[in-house]
């Protein structure tokens, strides 16, 4: 059985969004570091790893928000290996609410464990496998599914433009993939005004365009002073519900860096239900 390792988060009023909500950026960042501390626990601290020449990288990442989080909740945040590969590992999560033990999100992400001089797959060490299933070797986990083909982007397709600046990269000087995500997430807000739903107004209507699932994938590594086109589209639009696409590309190349697709729903602030009466349509 793989090691179950936990970690306690609070909810800092800096983590918030403008609805008292702590950010999807958030979750990315407390999975990345719960990943480390439980990597840290069984003897590969991030000394070790620097001194094997290698590293693990996100390829991709799957949430699930249940229930929101606020500023001032206390959350457990329990993370496991689910398995191993040649080169990838896929790692579980599970966001828990300590003050109401209530389950606020599931999260999986999709490992590469590469050579840090040269960023190419490499053999995850049998010792190293051990070390997170001390009890024996982890079942059989369910085949991984391809990131879904979206649709088509129409030609009047909605981007924005963003230059990597310093504050977006990490210690690997590439951009961190929660920041990937406050790209995705500024695509929707621009693209939601776009369409004559400035925050303002949807304040005033009571109403927001709240996130249920974020599905990313990584492709490319960004890195400082690189120009990126981030495009953004819906599709599956209902009353109160819709599929969000994104691309991002580097505008020098046209290369694919990262894709995204966001499962949203219009939400009535005053009752936390669908709101029909506008929506997506």
């Amino acid at each position: 059985m793989p090691i179950v390792h936990h970690e306690t988060f609070p909810v800092r009023y800096w983590e918030c969004n403008a609805l008292g909500h702590l950010s999807s950026t958030n979750y990315f960042r407390w999975m990345q570091e719960a990943a480390f501390g439980a990597s840290a626990a069984v003897g590969y601290d991030w000394s070790r790893y620097r001194e094997m020449g290698h590293v693990w990288l996100v390829r991709e990442t799957d949430i699930s928000y249940l229930r929101p989080l606020r500023y001032g909740d206390r959350v457990d945040l329990a993370t496991r290996v689910v398995d191993f590969r040649r080169s990838r590992s896929r790692r579980e999560y599970e966001f828990t609410s300590l003050e109401t033990g209530q389950l606020a999100a599931t999260a999986v992400t999709d490992w590469v464990y590469v050579d840090a001089r040269t960023l190419q797959p490499a053999t995850v060490p049998a010792q190293m496998q051990e070390a997170f299933s001390p009890d024996g070797p982890i079942g059989a986990a369910p085949p991984r599914e391809r990131f879904p083909v979206s649709p088509e982007a129409p030609p009047d397709v909605f981007s924005i433009a963003r230059q990597v600046e310093w504050h977006d990269i990490d210690m690997m000087w590439h951009v961190n993939n929660a920041v990937y995500l406050a790209y995705v997430e500024e695509a929707g807000v621009r693209l939601a005004e776009a369409h004559g739903w400035s925050a303002e107004r949807m304040t005033e209507e009571h109403s927001a365009i709240l996130t249920r699932r974020h599905r990313i994938e990584y492709r490319q590594a960004a890195r400082m002073g690189d120009d990126l086109d981030i495009a953004t589209w819906y599709s599956d639009t209902g009353r109160a519900t819709a599929l969000r696409h994104c691309l991002i590309r580097r505008a020098e190349d046209g290369e694919i860096v990262a894709r995204a697709q966001v499962h949203c729903a219009w939400i009535d602030l005053n009752t936390g239900h669908l709101k029909r009466e506008i929506g997506f349509r």
